[in-house]
């Protein structure tokens, strides 16, 4: 207790001196703190992020308006050493008594230690110094403005700057104040291009011209038009054209009438020049293809001219002894044509299809002129990987279910199976995970499981899909076999997995997926030990059954029952076999029973052979994916993600046709288990808004749904929606939200319906910790399926009442290579409540959940 009490007092302490901070503490007598930039463009006020970051000098960073970083640098000393030596010499014997406690060298040392000048240290870099008004900065942040304008046409625009001291001490804010003034427009364009052949091709795509006559002069379109004309010419022919070639000529002091706002342009291509840049050189010319070898398995000491040839559609192939590789599987990944005109775009795309195969390491091409006629022959040497490589994995991860888990895997690949560039790969995992003791009445989960896969660098199928997917989008075929033992917290369960896929890749940002099977089989191991699994499906069932305990007078439920506390004389049903034997008792007719236990007991059946039942999923999938992220530096970008999914429909067919064996709820079997049925569809979108290099505002949207049909009426639990969690609603703990407006039914709350919406500012703190702070919103539902409970379903618009709302702040530590998250959520609107208690009634700290997680979760 009274270690907490100091605790607290500490705390107290710090936040007080925090606070209390003079924020103008290191700012001299004739200094100003800045605190405001103010900027106007001809009176008009504008928070262009442009135009603030022309802006040399802007205030210290704050949180919610409180300068944290500021005050922490002025916490630190200007001169401790000077300082420790003061207090060290203020006393005669205070240097005499640390002498011989420690020794004359150390009391000496000690004046550097952490305690003295590293604190201050940790203080200064943590911290920000204050940003004082400079006026040469200020000045040339002026100049910088009417310097941006100008290259928009402004070229009589003037800036300048007022600083406007604060009422408070020390402070004062700075006014930029810029005047525009009539702006110049292109009143001609002309060109003069060096060759023919430059200006034909510049002609015949005018129309796509970022310069034009009557525009608005505006330099960021002439050097869009110079990386367009560039582009253009080396994707026309011109293989070695520079972009230094081009340039413009501008001319504004010609009077045109009465109005001097206007200029002529001239666009001028120029051939290139030699080295020394006095004579011209070669002029630029059109370039096709004469010759294109390819030498696998190059190296640097390998001798070309003892090595073999074969010609393979106009495509020379060199190697030595003997070829290893198709030499289909060469060319097709060679975008070079014989007679075709150079384009940079097929060296782009050669040099992503050869990394695609994941044969050969990034090839080089070299590209050499043969004569004045235009000719250009291709030289392609491409290194190989090694044949075999052994690859072992151990990471740490954290998830909506596990507190922490340990993965630790590996695999052994194996390269150009069969001489066509395919991969096959044997893997290997296993894991341990740490369960949060609110989801699972067990501690620890563990999974072991393996997986072979082939990989093939084209479409595998029985038609020729060239002309429809082409070999520039990185064409994929995957076939994989897997399987799984988990001991889980749910029923442990054994899974088999077979998958035929395909995968291409239009552009860099576009990806298409499709599985045209994927076949799993999911087998339960321990299905009698469901009720100790699900505790609280258990509990409802032994709160109705203790009605029914008494022997005398219901004689046939006498073995259902075990003593569970001699003293008090209470029982409870036995599992599994009293829980089996009381199910099937009372949901017998003529059994005494009322209606409203008998609709839950007949619930609790239903749910436990829906969980307990094995599933054979039989499904084709397709998956579209856009992501225009650059790097991992990236805060402003979009990805969005659509699935569809059909399960089952291609052995509803074969039943047709084949008449399979059915159960007693007339469900077709395959191999003794019914075949799952369903129709699934989902939405994801995240995007990202940088407003600032340090402040980020990101959004994700989810929906998701799955409808039962034919021979189910449910979809399976490995397949089904749930909500909660680090990942998802932070409120709630996973699987504890909904579905609707049901309040903890069961221990693992799932349905077939899902919306989630999640808002995030996320905003620096000290260093490499972030913060952040969130908003979730979402549930899940039941719809089309067989659950009747009216709370869990979604009935409409209306249902969207009962969307939960969380919210809260959480900090992060960036360690460059993960992030490692703690989030604290607060539950805003629980749906689960009555009308007038669902705003604010839980929020507060004891009905708050923290999440641990690892990276960010969106």
């Amino acid at each position: 207790m009274l270690k907490k009490g100091r605790a607290n007092l500490g705390l107290l302490l710090v936040a007080i001196a925090l606070f209390s901070c003079n924020a103008v503490k290191k700012v001299g007598e004739d200094e100003y703190l800045l605190t405001e930039n103010e900027i106007l463009i001809d009176s008009v006020k504008t928070k262009d992020p442009i135009i603030k970051n022309l802006i040399s000098q802007k205030p210290n960073s704050n949180i919610l308006g409180y300068p944290l970083r500021l005050n922490l640098y002025n916490l630190a000393k200007d001169n401790p050493d000077s300082l420790y030596h003061a207090w060290l010499n203020k006393k005669p014997k205070r240097k005499e008594r640390l002498t011989k406690f420690l020794s004359a060298k150390q009391v000496e040392r000690l004046g550097n230690s952490f305690l003295v000048t590293g604190y201050n240290d940790f203080l200064k870099n943590t911290g920000e110094a204050p940003v004082v008004i400079d006026t040469s900065k200020a000045r040339k942040s002026a100049e910088r403005l009417a310097a941006y304008y100008a290259t928009k046409g402004y070229f009589n625009a003037t800036a300048q700057y007022t600083i406007a001291p604060s009422k408070k001490e020390k402070r004062a804010s700075i006014s930029y104040k810029a005047t525009l003034r009539k702006p110049y427009f292109i009143d001609s364009l002309d060109t003069k291009i060096a060759t023919a052949e430059l200006d034909s091709i510049y002609r015949k795509n005018i129309d796509s011209s970022k310069v034009r006559a009557k525009q608005q002069f505006d330099l960021e379109k002439f050097n869009k038009e110079r990386e367009r004309l560039t582009t253009l010419y080396r994707n026309s022919g011109i293989y070695n054209f520079q972009e230094s070639s081009i340039n413009f000529d501008i001319i504004r002091d010609t009077i045109k009438g009465n109005d001097d706002q206007k200029m002529d342009i001239t666009l001028n291509v120029n051939n290139p020049r030699s080295n020394n840049d006095s004579i011209t050189a070669k002029p630029y010319k059109v370039h096709r293809f004469n010759k294109i070898n390819i030498y696998p398995d190059y190296s640097y000491d390998t001798d070309i001219d003892k090595l073999d040839t074969i010609q393979h559609e106009n495509y020379t192939i060199y190697f030595k002894d003997k070829l290893k590789y198709s030499p289909k599987a060469l060319t097709d990944a060679i975008f070079f044509e014989k007679d075709s005109v150079y384009r940079d775009l097929d060296y782009i795309r050669t040099n992503r299809q050869v990394t695609n195969l994941n044969t050969f390491r990034y090839p080089n091409i070299e590209l050499t002129p043969i004569d004045t006629l235009g000719l250009l022959d291709a030289d392609v040497y491409l290194a190989a990987r090694p044949k075999y490589s052994l690859d072992a994995s151990f990471e740490l991860t954290r998830s909506n279910i596990q507190q922490l888990g340990i993965g630790f895997g590996g695999s052994v690949i194996t390269r150009n199976v069969f001489g066509g560039a395919e991969t096959l790969s044997l893997s290997a995992r296993g894991s341990i995970g740490f369960l949060d003791s609110d989801i699972s009445n067990e501690s620890i989960s563990s999974e072991l499981g393996g997986d072979i896969n082939l990989t093939f660098p084209r479409i595998w199928f029985p038609f020729n899909t060239e002309k429809v997917i082409p070999y520039y989008m990185l064409p994929q075929t995957r076939l994989s076999v897997g399987t799984s033992f988990q001991n889980n917290i749910g029923l442990d369960r054994q899974s088999l997995n077979s998958v035929l896929s395909y995968s291409w890749s239009p552009t860099t940002l576009k990806k298409h997926n499709i599985e045209l099977l994927n076949i799993e089989f999911v087998r339960n191991t321990d299905v009698k030990d469901f009720f100790n699994v699900y505790n609280n499906t258990y509990d409802r069932l032994d709160e109705i059954a203790n009605l029914y305990q008494d022997p005398n007078e219901y004689p046939e439920l006498a073995s259902a029952f075990e003593t569970f506390d001699s003293e008090i004389d209470s029982l409870r049903l036995i599992i599994p076999k009293g829980t089996e034997d009381f199910i099937d008792t009372v949901t017998t007719q003529g059994f005494d029973i009322t209606q409203d236990n008998l609709e839950t007991v007949r619930s609790i059946q239903e749910r436990k052979d829906r969980l307990t039942s094995n599933n054979l999923i039989f499904t084709t999938n397709y998956t579209f994916s856009q992501n225009n992220r650059e790097n991992l530096t990236d805060n402003t970008f979009y990805s969005f993600r659509a699935l569809i999914e059909s399960a089952g429909n291609l052995l509803s067919l074969t039943e047709n046709i084949i008449p399979f064996e059915q159960n007693e709820n007339d469900q077709g079997l395959v191999f003794g288990v019914p075949y799952s049925q369903y129709i699934k569809g989902e939405l994801d979108y995240i995007k990202h808004w940088e407003l600032n290099p340090d402040n980020v505002v990101a959004f994700r949207g989810f929906i998701g749904l799955a409808v039962p049909y034919g021979n189910a009426n449910s979809i399976p639990f490995v397949r089904s929606y749930f909500a909660g969690g680090s990942n998802d609603n932070r409120a709630w703990n996973v699987y504890s939200l909904g579905p609707g407006k049901t309040d903890d039914v069961n221990d693992f709350n799932e349905a077939n319906f899902k919306i989630g919406l999640n808002l995030e500012y996320r905003f620096p703190i000290l260093g490499d910790i972030k913060g952040a702070l969130f908003a979730d919103a979402g549930n899940i539902w039941n719809v089309f399926d067989n659950v009747t409970d009216p709370d869990a379903q979604f009935n409409g618009i209306s249902s969207l009442g009962d969307m939960a709302l969380g919210s809260g702040f959480g900090l992060r530590y960036d360690l460059s290579y993960f992030v490692i998250r703690l989030d604290l959520g607060f539950k805003t609107y629980n749906p689960a409540l009555d009308y007038s208690d669902r705003w604010f009634t839980d929020f507060n700290l004891g009905e708050a959940v923290w999440n641990i997680g690892i990276n960010y979760p969106f």
